[in-house]
């Protein structure tokens, strides 16, 4: 195998790994936010909370105002992630809802 092939084998094996780790992230944190932020999103948005995300006038408008939004939640309601659990919430309310 040139070069070449070796280069495009060590990426193709990279984007594989990089997708796995992105699935696992969005699961921790639908499992994350599914114990911890779903009862204050009720009591706020109603229904099953996601009009919190879904509304017209949503403040969060790019990726790391989510994370920064996530973390803030964090801090208020001193649930004590990490930020790898931050970043796991974020990623499942990036997939779910926001879509950068």
């Amino acid at each position: 195998m040139n070069h070449f092939g070796k280069a495009v084998s060590i990426l193709a094996v990279s984007a594989a790994f990089s997708l796995s780790a992105q699935a696992s992230d969005v699961q921790r944190g639908e499992q994350l936010h599914q114990d911890n932020c779903i009862s204050c999103h009720v009591s706020i948005a109603g229904g099953d909370g996601s009009g919190l995300y879904t509304r017209a006038d949503r403040q969060v408008g790019a990726y790391d105002s989510l994370v920064t939004q996530v973390n803030r939640c964090n801090v208020n309601l001193d649930v004590g992630w990490f930020d790898d659990e931050v970043e796991a919430v974020a990623a499942f309310l990036n997939d779910r809802y926001y879509k950068f």
